[in-house]
């Protein structure tokens, strides 16, 4: 069966919060995963801060991607950053997330962007595996922080 790539509609919001929540479990970071159908809606298609592909095999959701456009000073250009890419795994290892990345790369490459980012699980080995095999580079020399909506707060 072919996979579908599209991009998601508002329609698709239910299907994208449910994935989210997989994923989220998938993850073992289900107690982080506080976002709704509201603020999906208000983020991705009112705001336009980000945007998501759906997954199907005829009419069947099997997965999401994601992302949004950051920016490189070095290069003075745009990046894509992937900031999920779930396949259920039932659908793992066919090939649809070769084909997520390849779709990706090709619009970010449209776009004008000069890279694209995005962050792995230190001991999510498959994707690392498969990150690699698609001729990624660990950027061993960057390490990622966070301030959260409270941290946020706490600082002004």
């Amino acid at each position: 069966m072919e996979l579908k790539i599209k991009q998601a509609q508002v329609s698709d919001v239910p299907n994208l919060l449910a994935l989210i929540q997989e994923l989220a479990d998938y993850e073992n970071l289900s107690t982080e995963a506080v976002a709704t159908e509201d603020l999906l809606t208000y983020w991705l298609f009112e705001q336009k801060k980000a945007e998501a592909l759906i997954l199907k095999l005829d009419v069947t959701v099997i997965g999401f991607a994601l992302y949004f456009h950051n920016f490189s000073t070095f290069l003075g250009k745009a990046g894509l950053y992937l900031e999920d890419l779930y396949i259920k795994p039932d659908y793992r290892h066919m090939g649809y997330g070769k084909q997520v990345f390849k779709y990706l790369a090709k619009l970010a490459l449209e776009r004008g962007c000069g890279r694209m980012e995005w962050s792995v699980l230190d001991w999510n080995a498959p994707s690392i595996q498969f990150y690699q095999s698609l001729g990624a580079k660990f950027m061993k020399e960057w390490t990622t922080y966070r301030l959260t909506e409270n941290e946020l707060n706490a600082l002004i």
